[in-house]
């Protein structure tokens, strides 16, 4: 009888022990009158992190172009969350929790839609493709090939040297018997493809083109570009200033251009965000942004952080866009299919 009563009054103290535990807890927050005052500082960043995200247009560019490196990489910020959150549990600072609120209601306003929502539709009857192919690919042949089994009617390719460029001609002939290559920079087509002539993007060299593809639709100007590539310098902040002058003049040129239905293809060494693509991307919708899954992030290829390559259109509607499977490149390719 003895051990039968033990018994049940050891099973009845393990049946409680989480209730338990779970009172005490609360007994021991609710009596620690601190955890209002801690962790104020992690709150004060949790602030500051919600108006650099509010308020990013507004940081100026003056000094080392600190505006455009903050919103190329924007949508990293929300990683700041997680870690916020362990050092105020790690505080045990409601004050510091709670202020989270904040940059969390941001971010998903801000990017809340690209992660979460898939915005590609079925249809569309025009399939573009480009890819920085990187100057020093070992494959150009394979790398062209794989770009191609994407069923693109169009694709660009960017960064062609030109000792190279007949091994991306001879890879790609059979699928595009139409092309045209300016500089370092080419346009290949299952249609023809005329008019084909540099654009100056204020280089002294051509890493730019456009040319008219005439589909069964009726035609459409495709520009292919290369902006100059940015650095980032602990001396002298994100070096942009090359690239911003060569997309004011892109758009010039795009602004000018008298056919309605316009694709811009190429890496734009810049993402939507960044203010000094203005002059492109205020004319031109993103087809990431308006048909996409995801970030579609595309550099670099072995941990994409940037979508720098961009396909944009004007005239046209997005249908889907998506990356396609990593090359030889430090790029990923990406696609995208629009209805003309």
């Amino acid at each position: 009888m003895v051990q039968a009563y033990r018994a049940d009054t050891e099973n009845t103290g393990a049946g409680q022990q989480p209730d338990s535990r779970f009172r005490a807890l609360r007994h021991r927050l609710a009596s620690d009158r601190g955890i209002w005052r801690r962790g104020i500082l992690l709150a004060l960043w949790s602030v500051l992190l919600t108006v650099i995200m509010v308020f990013h247009a507004e940081i100026p560019n003056a000094i080392g172009n600190l505006g455009s490196l903050t919103e190329t990489f924007l949508p990293w910020f929300g990683l700041l969350v997680p870690f916020l959150l362990l050092l105020g549990l790690v505080r045990r600072s409601a004050t510091a929790v709670i202020a989270l609120v904040l940059p969390v209601a941001v971010w998903l306003n801000l990017f809340g839609g690209l992660l979460f929502a898939d915005k590609s539709g079925t249809g569309g009857d025009f399939t573009v493709a480009t890819h920085n192919v990187n100057a020093g690919n070992p494959d150009p042949a394979g790398t062209a090939q794989q770009v191609a089994g994407s069923g693109a009617d169009v694709v660009a390719l960017q960064e062609l040297p030109s000792g190279k460029v007949a091994a991306y001609e001879d890879a790609l002939a059979d699928r595009y018997p139409h092309h045209s290559v300016q500089g370092t920079v080419g346009l290949w087509s299952k249609y023809p493809v005329t008019d084909s002539s540099p654009v100056d993007i204020k280089l002294g060299w051509t890493r730019a083109m456009r040319a008219t593809v005439t589909t069964p639709e009726g035609p459409v100007k495709v520009y292919v570009a290369h902006l100059p590539s940015v650095r980032v310098k602990l001396n002298a902040g994100f070096t942009a200033n090359q690239r911003d002058d060569s997309a004011d003049a892109l758009g010039e040129a795009i602004a000018h251009e008298p056919l309605d239905r316009v694709v811009l293809l190429g890496d734009l060494n810049g993402t939507m965000n960044d203010r000094s693509l203005n002059a492109v991307t205020a004319q031109m919708r993103s087809t990431q942004g308006a048909a996409g899954d995801g970030f579609g992030f595309s550099w670099p290829a072995s941990f994409p952080m940037a979508r720098i390559d961009q396909i944009m259109v004007r005239g046209l509607e997005p249908l889907a866009s998506w990356t396609l499977p990593a090359t030889d490149s430090d790029h990923l390719p990406i696609a995208a299919r629009v209805q003309l």
